[in-house]
């Protein structure tokens, strides 16, 4: 093996070795830095000099909800692209300048933001940086790239169509919030994704990778103050603002029971029921917190388990949640369980949902759930990834610089009235949708008046 395949064997190891090294720190000792680009971006700093390692994460106002009408997928589409090269490099010689210095780049879009990032030593991060300015300012975009990465999207669409989960998800969202953006996944479907072009996804590039109003978040061995010296230099081509999404009204379901069914010949039915959630920006998205891990979210601790798995064995996983997201997102209960047992199962879910709004939750239910949202806070925090990307959620939902040290007081207060008060207001057992995709003819499902109320 030749000294420059050897120094690069242990330069990788060097970072794998200093990213599984993860330091827990208490909430108080995340000192963040805000500063401004003069094109508009917000640059938040974490200076953490422990380690010789630098992360970057930024967010652009690029998420599949600004995907246009016809052309669900885009988002996912360019950011894929972005990272095939530049008007300089090959994606070839882009990878091999990376695998060289043991670092890490990477552009991805979800539902709200499309993002960017990087991690390397900090000897090698001002030559990573200038990779990813690089993919953000002079992508290639060629044509053939663009048609490669449009086909395995469309390779991986037409093997989550196989997954019964994956079908249930996509139906449950589009029926909830049909063609809103929150009204399809991310990776769009078969039919939208057919029709992209390069030249649609160069247009949304130019359109939404703009550094006004985008965030960048930087944890490491940096200095805020040289940190933006080198993104003034490197990101200068990133000029311009997107102009705001109006917000889309909250999505709400008629009064009963909706059901979609989905026929499909597997051993486990696939459900997925639920209605319109909150917004992260909602002020009770911290009590919701609370109210959920009693209910479904906190996994053998929940009632959602104990009952439907543990004392009646109807299904392996069952799990409830709020999507709270720029938007108003939803509330959904997902479990599998045998096809026969269906019926039994979605009642038992709907007895928990009426339950926890009719009735305080235990002193003990409460201090437990509380215990482990505080508790596990501060695994937030545990690596410099993790430090990024919370300070990118902090300015995204404008959660406050001193974010870390309020949550741990929000949450202890509060209340069993707070967590009735919420779930009377926020569950919706009456008003909901159910896509099952089963084996119907064993399912038979049947949203009786007992069920649905």
């Amino acid at each position: 093996m030749s000294g420059p395949q050897i120094g690069r064997l242990i330069g990788s190891a060097l970072v794998a070795l200093i990213a599984v090294a993860a330091y827990a720190r208490p909430c108080a000792a995340i000192e963040i830095t805000r500063l401004k680009l003069s094109n508009g971006a917000v640059l938040l700093v974490s200076e953490q000099h422990q380690l010789p390692m630098v992360t970057m994460a930024m967010a652009f106002d690029g998420g599949s909800r600004r995907d246009p009408k016809g052309k669900e997928g885009l988002a996912r589409l360019t950011a894929e692209c972005l990272s095939e090269g530049t008007k300089e490099l090959s994606a070839e010689q882009l990878n091999q300048k990376i695998d060289f210095m043991g670092s890490s780049l990477s552009v991805s879009a979800g539902q709200d933001y499309a993002s960017a990032g990087m991690t390397s030593l900090k000897r090698y991060s001002a030559d990573t940086l200038h990779l990813l300015a690089s993919v953000l300012t002079t992508p290639a975009l060629r044509d053939a790239d663009i048609l490669r990465k449009r086909g395995e999207q469309l390779a991986d669409l037409n093997s989550a169509e196989e997954q019964p989960d994956y079908v249930a998800e996509r139906d449950f969202n589009k029926l909830l919030f049909d063609d809103e953006p929150y009204g399809h996944l991310p990776e769009g479907t078969i039919a939208s994704v057919k029709k992209l072009t390069p030249e649609d996804v160069r247009a949304f590039y130019h359109q939404y990778y703009r550094l006004g109003g985008a965030i960048i978040a930087v944890a490491g061995d940096v200095k805020a103050d040289e940190i933006k010296n080198e993104l003034e230099k490197e990101l200068k081509g990133l000029q311009g603002a997107v102009e705001p999404q109006p917000t889309p009204s909250a999505p709400k379901v008629a009064q009963g029971a909706h059901l979609t069914e989905v026929d499909r010949n597997v051993a486990q039915a696939n459900l997925v029921l639920g209605f319109g959630g909150i917004a992260r920006s909602n002020p009770d998205y911290y009590k919701l917190q609370v109210m959920n891990y009693i209910l479904g979210g906190g996994g053998f601790a929940s009632r959602l388990v104990k009952t439907v798995r543990s004392e009646h064995g109807l299904a392996y996983s069952v799990s409830s949640g709020f999507d709270a997201g720029l938007f108003p997102g939803s509330f959904r209960v997902v479990l599998q369980t045998k096809n026969r047992s269906a019926n039994e199962a979605i009642k038992l879910v709907l007895e928990q949902l009426r339950r926890i709004q009719e009735e305080p939750v235990s002193d003990a239910e409460l201090d437990s759930a509380k215990k482990f949202l505080i508790g596990s806070f501060p695994l937030k925090f545990d690596r410099l990834s993790s430090i990024a990307s919370f300070m990118l959620q902090v300015e995204l939902y404008h959660l406050g610089l001193d974010y870390a040290d309020k949550y741990p007081k929000i949450i202890a207060a509060v209340t069993k009235d707070d967590v009735l008060k919420d779930a009377r207001e926020y569950l919706h057992p009456d008003a909901l949708i159910l896509v099952a995709v089963a084996n119907q003819s064993e399912a038979a499902l049947k949203l009786a008046s007992d069920m649905a109320h």
